[in-house]
């Protein structure tokens, strides 16, 4: 045969063979414990490197390097995305492969135990599958495989009752430079042993979900604000609080160990994460592949040891900065500016209550979070709402009852947290934001059955009281739980009532509607007191609680003529926490009480506002990290569950809220309270509203940057009785796409 022909007939049969390739999931022959970590190495041919695509999934994190280039940092997601299945990473694009002989290597650490947000599976491992036109690469038993000694998991000094950090996903990180490979070198794995196969029923990985959010933004290294040594103690602060990952080079003997932490691992009696470092001859550089997060980097470095040069990476959520307020208040400037910075610092694999402690995707915070992030980030923010929904919906339990936090081992229902995550300030607010139609579809049915077969399967007017798993309405005294449950069940049926009719369930509209008129006339019947001017349970017999005076409000049960009875109440009345404080602000709000939403503000948040950090905390007072005084609890002071203030800047006191989903049409109603001039920007996937007003004497003038496609309806701000635009007067005005200035009188 013509060697021609032959060669090409070759070819052909490469060809039709790799396509009935299929990739396994693979481990090491050795068995791995939890933070320990694999090692996976191939190398191979491509003929079309420009078309390939990867798919890529590990138990737990992985780092890719492809012919010595770290192409993928920290890839991957904490499982799962329901009770059985795992997130898959697609790479349309894998960078630095080329045509010829390739090879890549695959580090990936097990978390190894189930958490508050990850449930682990039985197999450590790896699956890969490289697709081209003309190649396709997969994982199976022709990679090489081993446990890679030179990283472990360094003792558990993170220890909460003498219990080890079962909230916390993840371990500590250690490095022996002695036993260290060169990944950006050729490897030689020939003393490897074969990767063994492990198959999908065996391995519980169960079935692929592709990855729904951004791979992490990482920016290059930086120095760091300062440096101080105390004592051992290299002390480097940092900008703001972040997910870092800390850098050494440094000149040293062998076998020396430095330990690198930040000032967030101690949180009050628990420990979060920390790096040890184990030299070997000579200079050397060394960065923690694990991000951790905090205001300052302490490398704790033996004598001997001679630091060179310190520096930081950071990484986080990919996501642009795009919204902002400003005012002429700077108690009001700091409240915003440390809301957006706690929100980001508790966003990546899920929306998080701390970076530090538990890394938990509680759905009382979530709700905060996924409304602070429509009025500061583009929309790739949105995308972490949709994993929250669908992962909140898919562990529903057999028995119809939803429980947070999840993924993980957690699975008692806190019934006021449940009842806010389905209801107004939960998913529809994610659809008021988005307009996706097709995530409230698919959990539709799953928030109907919580709703009506949990919690009133008889069709009362009011839901029997429900403890739950966890019988939470706040943190704090005084709470009022029963009445505080009808509140938010009231909430979560106007909420649904929305959901009913965007998905075309008008029947289960008109029939929740109803059944939320019969809930107001009986929850006004029980629970108002008029001898004490206040709603209460009848057998509650603890201090008056503003949450119920509030969520009342909110729900839509107070009538206007006791407005006034509300606002002497808040006056007067302080017992919820950092957490549900938002929504009495809310409630002064939308009653029209705007400056004593800004006065009550100043006065809760005062003191954390003026604090140092960047971040706010989880309760009223310093708590827990390093340096600050330890008083109550085991709090963070990085808890988004705090920056509620920012909604109520953003929507209320700039006034620019959605009447339609992504802010198609909006309103604009600027209410200033006590203030003289506010500017505000709100991100839209049509461009950004802008917006500023200033007060002069008589007046309030106003500009308003209406984006492409987008509908502004402009009404006549408290204290004034009118608004003009282009010779046009009236106390609403609807402006299309354009710039206006805008004049209240």
């Amino acid at each position: 045969m013509n060697r021609k022909y032959a060669f090409l007939w070759l070819f052909i049969a490469l060809i039709l063979s790799s396509c009935t390739k299929q990739a396994e999931i693979i481990t090491t022959a050795e068995a791995i414990a939890d933070g320990e970590w694999q090692c996976f190495h191939k190398k191979f041919v491509l003929f079309t490197p420009k078309s390939a695509e990867l798919r890529i999934a590990a138990d737990t994190k992985y780092w890719l390097w492809v012919n010595g280039e770290l192409v993928v940092r920290e890839g991957g997601l904490k499982r799962g995305p329901t009770p059985t299945d795992s997130y898959c990473d697609v790479l349309q694009e894998v960078p630095n492969l080329k045509f010829g002989r390739n090879e890549v290597v695959v580090l990936v650490q097990y978390y190894g135990r189930n958490s508050y947000s990850h449930r682990v599976s039985a197999t450590p491992g790896l699956y890969f599958d490289l697709n081209s036109a003309l190649d396709h690469i997969v994982s199976d038993s022709s990679w090489r495989a081993e446990r890679y000694d030179a990283m472990w998991q360094p003792p558990h000094e993170h220890n909460l009752g003498g219990l080890r950090k079962y909230r916390l996903a993840g371990a500590n990180v250690g490095y022996d430079a002695r036993k260290a490979l060169d990944f950006s070198q050729p490897i030689d794995s020939d003393k490897w042993l074969e990767a063994e196969v492990v198959s999908r029923e065996k391995s519980d990985w169960g079935e692929f979900v592709e990855r729904p959010i951004p791979f992490w933004r990482w920016n290059e290294l930086r120095d760091y604000e300062s440096q101080e040594w105390n004592g051992r103690e290299l002390v480097c602060k940092l900008p703001y609080n972040a997910h870092v990952s800390p850098y050494i080079k440094l000149r040293s003997k062998s076998g020396e160990r430095i330990k690198i932490c930040t000032d967030d691992y101690w949180i009050g009696a628990a420990r979060s994460y920390y790096t040890e470092y184990i030299t070997r001859d000579g200079e050397q550089e060394y960065e923690t592949p694990i991000w951790t997060n905090g205001h300052e980097v302490l490398y704790i470095v033996p004598e001997g040891v001679e630091v060179v040069e310190v520096k930081y990476r950071e990484s986080g959520y990919d996501s642009d900065f795009v919204g902002s307020f400003k005012c002429d208040s700077e108690f009001c400037n700091k409240l915003w500016e440390k809301a957006r910075r706690t929100l980001y610092v508790n966003m990546r694999d899920n929306y998080m209550d701390c970076p530090d402690r538990e890394r938990a995707q509680w759905w009382g915070d979530v709700v905060i979070e996924l409304g602070q992030a429509g009025y500061v980030f583009d929309h790739r923010a949105h995308q972490l709402t949709r994993k929250a929904i669908l992962e909140l919906m898919m562990f529903q339990r057999e028995d119809g009852v939803i429980y947070a936090p999840i993924p993980g081992m957690y699975k008692r229902e806190l019934p006021c947290q449940m009842l806010a995550s389905v209801g107004y300030y939960g998913f529809y607010t994610y659809y008021m934001q988005t307009g996706d139609v097709e995530t409230i579809a698919t959990v539709y049915d799953r928030v109907k059955r919580y709703l009506i077969d949990v919690w009133n399967p008889s069709n009362q007017e009011l839901v029997e009281f429900r403890e739950g798993g966890w019988l939470w309405g706040d943190w704090g005294t005084n709470i009022d739980q029963e009445a505080l449950q009808q509140c938010w069940y009231a909430l979560a049926l106007k909420g649904f009532a929305e959901m009913a009719q965007i998905t075309g369930h008008n029947s289960d509209a008109i029939c929740i509607n109803q059944s939320y008129d019969m809930m107001n006339y009986a929850f006004n019947k029980r629970y108002w007191n008029e001898k004490l001017q206040q709603y209460r349970t009848p057998e509650y017999k603890d201090q008056p609680d503003d949450r119920v005076q509030a969520m009342a409000v909110l729900a839509g049960f107070v009538p206007k003529e006791r407005y006034e009875a509300m606002r002497n109440f808040f006056k007067k009345h302080y017992q919820s926490s950092t957490y549900m404080e938002k929504y009495v602000l809310e409630a002064l709000c939308k009653m029209g009480y705007y400056e004593d939403a800004l006065e009550r503000m100043e006065r809760r948040f005062g003191e954390m506002v003026a604090a140092k950090y960047s971040t706010l905390w989880e309760g009223w007072e310093y708590t827990g990290a390093r340096g600050m005084k330890y008083r109550s609890g085991y709090g963070t002071y990085n808890h988004a569950w705090s920056g509620g203030g920012l909604i109520i800047l953003s929507q209320y006191i700039a006034g620019i809220a959605p009447l339609e989903p992504k802010f198609k049409s909006f309103t604009l109603s600027p209410n200033l309270g006590n203030l003289n001039w506010v500017e505000s920007v709100v991100p839209t996937v049509y461009g950004n509203i802008s917006m500023s007003a200033k007060r002069t004497e008589n007046r309030l003038d106003i500009t308003l940057t209406v984006p492409q496609d987008c509908t502004a309806q402009v009404s006549v701000p408290q204290g004034y009785k009118s608004i003009s635009c282009n010779g046009k007067t009236a106390s609403i005005l609807t402006l299309s796409a354009g710039q206006y200035n805008i004049v209240a009188e």
